[in-house]
């Protein structure tokens, strides 16, 4: 199989796994607050680790402590919704409301550890780590999952700075931290079960 083959089945495999994951929320909810090119930039960078991590050392991730893992990415969606919830200004009514003027470094960064922690041992990295092992082509896989992985959050962003101009910013952070709330509930829930 050459390996433009071997990208576009790795791409439909990691981009459908991808859309109902929780990176595909934290983008939509960066990309309402802050600029959708920072913000990015950063979850791209993320990728481009975890993808990188995944060809170097795919079948050592899925001996890390999966429960240590899950617990993390619980008690950061918590605080994530807690900050969704409590950290931000009150909206005019009627005005329409622009993502927040921070500078690059900031968004870049929050965009980077919001996925460098919530993707660590997730499925798609597991993914991307057998689909290497399986083809022999690195390079390929690699590229397929990096770029599927960015297709999503692309997506997500730019939807996130749609739905902004037809809903009520209140009304998307009220949405989004109840759904932080919820994956924080099930990643715990995987911590102390197993």
């Amino acid at each position: 199989m050459n390996s433009l083959t071997i990208a576009a089945i790795t791409f439909g495999i990691i981009f459908i796994a991808e859309l109902p994951d929780k990176t595909a929320l934290a983008s939509l909810v960066l990309g309402t607050r802050y600029r959708a090119s920072w913000v990015f930039t950063g979850i791209a960078a993320a990728f481009a680790v975890h993808v990188g991590l995944a060809l170097v050392a795919g079948r050592l991730l899925a001996l890390l402590p999966h429960r240590w893992v899950e617990g993390v990415v619980g008690v950061l969606f918590v605080g994530g919704a807690l900050m969704l919830l409590f950290g931000h200004e009150e909206d005019e009514e009627g005005v329409e409301r622009k993502p927040r003027a921070a500078t690059f470094w900031p968004v870049a960064t929050t965009g980077f550890l919001t996925v460098l922690v919530a993707e660590f041992g997730d499925l798609t990295q597991i993914m991307t780590a057998n689909l290497a092992a399986k083809y022999d082509d690195p390079a390929a896989v690699g590229i397929g999952s990096w770029l599927a992985l960015c297709a999503v959050a692309g997506v997500a962003i730019v939807g996130g700075q749609k739905l902004m101009k037809h809903v009520p910013l209140k009304l998307i952070t009220r949405i989004a931290a109840a759904v932080m709330l919820v994956m924080a509930g099930v990643s715990i829930t995987q911590a102390v079960v197993g």
